[in-house]
């Protein structure tokens, strides 16, 4: 099995120009003792959309580590994908996001879920996990609503394992699974549950993604109590040690935090925890680096900020249809967006300022800044109008995403 190293930090790029600039923060992070390690992540939706094929994210992922001499491991994530579209990330990717949320909720074979029952027997009655103070009742009706919910999925993501497996060979990859896309958190004990079925699998699981408390929209900060999301991340990495001693799961499993990038109110907590536990974390981020590309044209200026702005011109004539897909994980205002016109008298300090996530800035709109999150398709249409002018300007936007992964996010999450 590919180890996978105790913290990584997943970095979207939608236009895979940004390797070097993101890799550069990792460096930084390096060069300030804080052994971080970088995975770029890339979903198939996000390909389809952009119209890119998942080895050019390894195109990049390399260059970038031959460009600045980077020596230490990397990942590249084939990010939230199925038995259906794995075959294209197979050669190059060495990470790969198992999404089973189609498979949540549905009913497995009854013989399965008796076989589960019989597996987890041992833990019935007053179960208790080293850490949490108040031991959880487990019983056959909790075990029944439990596989109703999640067994199916967790087969479903030992069937996309064996097939990376017989492909790739079972040692060359990482194995992360999903289970943030649901409709409520789990709790610690379905959390513990889910890591038994995916041991009957045999899924040599390293990390997992549990959905939280709260709200987690793209490229803002969260949204929720900070006090009930700080006691379940503090459950959930008692459950992950627990998991790892009673079904010898991977020692390298660790949490996933999905949809993590700006979510700055948590990062204080999850850095005290994982201090707390000696404990390993995977952030993904994944927009947070388009935005940083439309903030660096915009302070451009000229042709760059004409771009800027079409995007958001372009981002409200199709509002339903960038929105739709991501129903579940933004929260837009449309009164508090200005209108297309306003947007095209802005200058670039106006722009950016906007955009840019700074709370503490007047002129910071987070109903704008998610819009055009979901926006990038915009620009894909724009083709080489778009990519030429981050060529144009790659200097000013590698150092708004060197900034904002460096000073934003890693130093927060990862640094002393």
């Amino acid at each position: 099995m590919l180890q996978i190293q105790k913290y990584t930090f997943g970095m979207g790029d939608r236009f895979t120009h940004q390797g070097e600039a993101q890799l550069s923060a990792v460096t930084a992070a390096h060069q300030a003792g804080i052994p971080v390690f970088p995975t770029w992540n890339k979903s198939f939706r996000e390909h389809s959309i952009v119209g890119s094929e998942p080895d050019s994210l390894r195109a990049e992922a390399d260059a970038a580590v031959a460009a600045l001499q980077w020596k230490g491991d990397y990942y590249v994530d084939a990010d939230h994908i199925g038995l259906k579209t794995v075959e294209s990330f197979l050669a190059g990717s060495n990470f790969f996001t198992l999404d089973v949320a189609d498979f949540v909720a549905k009913p497995a074979a009854p013989a399965s879920v008796e076989d589960f029952i019989r597996f987890c027997q041992p833990f019935t009655g007053q179960l208790t996990i080293p850490g949490i103070d108040t031991p959880f009742s487990l019983d056959q009706a909790l075990l029944r609503e439990t596989a109703a919910k999640f067994l199916l999925a967790a087969q479903q993501a030992g069937a996309i394992h064996r097939a990376i497996a017989e492909r790739k060979g079972p040692d060359s990859f990482v194995t992360e699974v999903s289970v943030d896309e649901t409709d409520r958190p789990q709790t610690p004990i379905e959390l513990f549950l889910i890591l038994a079925m995916l041991a009957m699998e045999k899924v040599p699981v390293q990390t997992i993604a549990p959905k939280f408390t709260g709200r987690f929209n793209k490229g803002v900060d969260y949204v929720g109590d900070l006090t009930q999301f700080e006691k379940e991340f503090d459950q959930d990495l008692h459950v992950l040690a627990f998991a790892i001693q009673t079904f010898g799961l991977p020692a390298s499993l660790k949490l996933s935090v999905h949809s993590g990038s700006d979510k700055f109110s948590i990062y204080p907590i999850i850095a005290k925890l994982i201090r707390q536990h000696d404990c390993g974390l995977h952030v993904k981020t994944a927009g947070t680096t388009w935005l940083e590309e439309v903030i660096g044209l915009a302070e451009s200026g000229g042709e760059g900020l004409s771009i800027a702005q079409a995007i958001y011109r372009g981002a409200l004539d199709h509002y339903e249809e960038l929105t739709a897909p991501y129903a579940t994980v933004i929260d837009i205002d449309r009164t508090r967006l200005p209108s297309a016109d306003e947007v095209d008298q802005w200058d670039a300090t106006t722009y950016a300022a906007t955009l840019r996530h700074v709370q503490s800035e007047p002129r910071y709109n987070p109903h704008f800044r998610q819009l055009i999150h979901v926006g990038f398709k915009i620009a894909a249409k724009m083709g080489s109008t778009y990519t030429e002018a981050l060529q144009t300007n790659r200097e000013v936007i590698a150092r708004n995403v060197k900034t904002n992964l460096l000073d934003r996010h890693i130093l927060p999450i990862f640094g002393p």
